[in-house]
């Protein structure tokens, strides 16, 4: 029987002692609670944020604007910013409340939770309170999500909870008799499939998108075998999976530089792979979707749902004009939360097209950084390839010279936010619709 934390133990008690409770069986079914823990999580969130605005414009703590030619930048100097406690806060009480903690998965985001929201905390603590503007270094930044990475990978790897139910399908000739009156008549019916359904712990198989039967073994990238193989197919996928988290993290960071835009493109992610984690723990659906079995990930719905609920509610004080900024405490965690939960469902090689914002915000950076380099060498004087990067600043700017020369005009903030959450739910859909292409 599920397990989850405090409110079911009191649905429990209450039930036994009533004569009769109605309702009191809803807190075993996962849509009920990730619906509630959605709905705290939004309440939880616009109650914090409506007090910490507060407090932090009395202690007079806001963000300290550098000059880099925005419009309408300066109109942001003073607004209170470590904004992403709330996110953080908003998403672990309902969780508490909702999720059966005795879930690997669950406890695997929780720590990942805590760990980048501290990581993140200390960052804008040195922004904020010592006047650095450089925050934590980023040697430090990046151990910590590495340590994360290394962490995540290891409980993917030993944890004999983190498993999945592999299905084999062959092709049976089934030979069937049907007796007429007179004579029998044989009919034969190929491609009948024959499915086994083996438990496989400790395993580093994946999903490959738009493809039919679709797993993908890091083994296989592995040329050795025997022992040695084995410890080197973790190893191999140790490094990917502390990539992948890491990528996401800094992603979803470089995304953050505009009202609104981290927390809705966060927000569209979160929500779908926590329709994919439902979709993996449920055998009917994953079953008839020929996806990956993995018993007990449905859980992670009760978690994405939080998620959902806590930036929606954010979004509330952050939408364009933002009246609090969230920081490294919420992007580096949201990334992080996005990284890991699509690890745990194994559809971490659909995060190039789920999480293209993040990608494209990230390559417009090393972009932009390679062919200032290459041009500084071969001209002497650095060009841009952006007029400024992360790419959404790309659009506020037309004085710079680029070679990227689009758009001729600038284009205002708040339509820059709604266009890439637009971007992002075309994303979000082709994402879920990789499912049935296959």
């Amino acid at each position: 029987m599920i397990q989850p934390a405090f409110i079911y133990q009191l649905f429990e008690y209450l039930r036994r002692h009533s004569a009769d409770f109605p309702g009191s069986g809803l807190m075993q079914y996962i849509s009920f609670r990730s619906i509630a823990a959605a709905i705290v999580a939004i309440i939880c969130s616009m109650l914090i944020g409506k007090h910490m605005i507060a407090y932090l414009h009395r202690k007079q703590i806001g963000e300290e604007i550098r000059d880099l030619g925005l419009e309408g930048q300066f109109r942001k100097e003073g607004t209170p910013t470590m904004g992403g406690l709330i996110i953080v806060i908003s998403i672990l009480i309902p969780v508490l409340l909702f999720a059966n903690l005795s879930n690997i998965y669950i406890q695997m985001l929780i720590v990942t939770t805590i760990w980048l929201g501290a990581l993140g905390f200390a960052d804008d603590y040195i922004k904020t309170f010592k006047h650095n503007k450089d925050g934590l270094k980023p040697k430090y930044k990046l151990m910590g999500q590495i340590a994360l990475g290394l962490f995540i990978a290891l409980e993917m790897c030993f944890n004999p909870q983190a498993r999945i139910v592999v299905t084999h399908h062959r092709t049976a000739e089934i030979t069937e008799v049907a007796e007429t009156g007179y004579s029998e008549v044989k009919t034969t019916e190929n491609s009948k499939e024959d499915r086994e359904e083996t438990i496989e712990i400790g395993t580093t198989k994946t999903t490959i998108p738009f493809v039919k039967w679709n797993e993908f073994n890091y083994r296989w990238l592995s040329p050795f075998k025997g022992k040695f193989g084995t410890w080197f197919m973790w190893f191999i996928y140790c490094l990917v999976i502390i990539f992948i988290i890491t990528a996401c993290s800094n992603g979803s960071n470089l995304t953050d530089g505009m009202d609104g835009l981290d927390a809705g493109v966060s927000a569209i992610c979160g929500a779908t792979l926590g329709i994919l984690a439902y979709l993996s723990g449920h055998t009917g659906y994953s079953q008839y979707l020929n996806i990956m079995y993995i018993p007990n990930s449905g859980e992670i719905a009760v978690f994405m749902s939080s998620m959902l609920g806590a930036l929606l509610g954010f979004l509330w004080y952050n939408s364009y004009p933002a009246q609090i900024f969230m920081g490294d405490t919420g992007s580096l965690t949201l990334g992080g939360i996005i990284g890991v939960c699509a690890v745990i469902i194994r559809k971490e090689l659909l995060l190039p097209i789920l999480c293209g914002i993040f990608l494209v915000e990230s390559l417009s950076v090393i972009i932009q950084r390679c062919y200032f380099k290459s041009t500084k060498k071969k001209y002497g004087t650095g060009r841009r390839y952006f007029r400024m990067a992360p790419l959404h600043h790309h659009y506020q700017r037309t004085d710079i010279p680029a070679k990227l020369k689009s758009p001729k005009n600038p284009i205002p903030e708040a339509k820059i936010v709604v266009r890439f959450w637009i971007v992002g739910l075309m994303l979000a859909v082709l994402t879920i619709v990789t499912l049935k292409i296959r």
